[in-house]
């Protein structure tokens, strides 16, 4: 006879590094922008995985797509060539303006690889010491060297000495990018998100990107755009920088480029498409042919769907619905971002909401310690998103009458 399954299973991992403030919630499988816990909770789901799960969750052409893939080659190695990745990389060049791609597994991976391309460039030119300009607020990963083109100081903290070669500026201000780096020759690139994502979804000006193309263009630099979170569609367009009219040198993505399976890459335009030879950069899960047809169909999906006039359609929704019900509220700031990638800034820390958002059946995420983060799957529909406000909206009335 088989053992009755506990009314209640508790979310804990004792054996796994507590490198992250949990909360105690396992999560069991999800469909559309819904997912559910291993005790039957059902949560409407407006994190995305952080912005990765473009198409939600068991979608129902992904899923057999992928299916499908496995039961073929899940992986190889780049000792061969794999078609897979010479579709994703056309399409990609297609929708970007760009000439080529590199295949990683990460974001950080991505920005990294960025990085040494700045500093090949350099060195080409005969820099010894090449020195990148990067922003405050920025975050562009954990490892050694992406950690020092952050800009925060807590999660730099306990990892030094930090990787030197980098020039820190505040952002939209082209001055202070001028005043920086003047009669500076060791300067080879500017790296930053054109929606800084984990810095408190802070948007960089479509003047100041265009002011910045053109200064990297009068002085030989790299201009090279973080679009990991903020790329794949989720502004309204391809990628966030595209409303400005500009196209970058070098152009990071991740994140929602496979809903889920984890793809990274490099966009290089023809002045950054040739630096690498064989030997410079490598990986050994990136463009594996999982990966790549994980790429192929979220963006086939995203096409067929229109996904990316969707983003607009209900983020303007969400963004309205959210600034009628929050208005006037003493504490509330502002609301930043664009299409389905928006940030509500309170006056005070609001990390709290994060559970509570949960205990009534939403996921969010809070980030720069004051800033309510949205990031769901760009299928996200204008009743989910009224349902978004309805819970989330009381909830920091609350908390804000709470802290006065």
């Amino acid at each position: 006879m088989t053992a009755a399954l506990p009314s209640h299973i508790e979310a804990a991992s004792p054996h796994v590094m507590t490198t992250y403030a949990r909360l105690p919630i396992a999560l069991s499988h999800g469909q559309g922008c819904r997912v559910w816990d291993v005790n039957g909770k059902s949560y409407l789901d407006a994190l995305g995985g952080i912005a990765v799960n473009t198409l939600g969750h068991n979608h129902p052409q992904l899923v057999p797509a992928l299916q499908d893939q496995i039961g073929k080659l899940i992986h190889c190695s780049n000792y061969y060539h794999v078609p897979l990745q010479e579709t994703l990389a056309a399409k990609l060049v297609e929708l970007s303006g760009l000439e080529n791609v590199f295949f990683c597994s990460t974001g950080l991976e991505a920005n990294e690889a960025a990085l040494k391309l700045a500093r090949k460039f350099g060195h080409d030119k005969g820099i010894e010491r090449p020195e990148i300009v990067v922003y405050e607020k920025a975050f562009h990963g954990r490892s050694i060297a992406t950690l020092s083109a952050t800009g925060n100081p807590k999660v730099q903290a306990g990892f030094g000495p930090l990787v030197e070669g980098f020039i820190r500026v505040p952002i939209n201000n082209i001055e202070a990018l001028k005043a920086a780096t003047a009669g500076n020759p060791n300067v080879v690139a500017v790296f930053f998100e054109a929606i800084q994502g984990e810095g408190g979804v802070n948007s960089m000006s479509d003047e100041y990107l265009q002011q910045t193309r053109q200064l990297c263009d009068e002085r030989d630099w790299l201009l090279m755009i973080d679009e990991v979170q903020c790329g794949m569609g989720r502004t309204g367009k391809w990628f966030a920088h595209q409303w400005s009219g500009i196209k970058p040198d070098v152009m990071p993505l991740a994140k929602g480029l496979g809903s889920g399976v984890p793809v990274g890459a490099v966009v290089a335009g023809p002045k950054a498409a040739h630096i690498f030879a064989p030997g410079n950069h490598g990986t050994t899960f990136g463009g594996n042919p999982l990966a790549m047809r994980a790429g192929v169909e979220t963006i086939r999906i995203m096409e067929e769907d229109g996904l990316l006039a969707n983003a607009t359609l209900v983020g303007d929704h969400l963004r309205a619905a959210l600034t009628r019900a929050l208005a006037g509220l003493k504490g509330f700031k502002e609301i930043r971002g664009r299409g389905l990638m928006l940030g509500i800034e309170l006056a005070t820390p609001c990390g709290d909401l994060v559970n509570r958002a949960a205990d009534h059946g939403l996921l969010i995420s809070v980030t720069a310690d004051t800033v309510v983060r949205i990031v769901p799957s760009l299928i996200l529909s204008t009743a989910e998103a009224d349902e978004i406000v309805a819970i989330l909206c009381p909830l920091i009335k609350q908390l804000l009458q709470e802290k006065e």
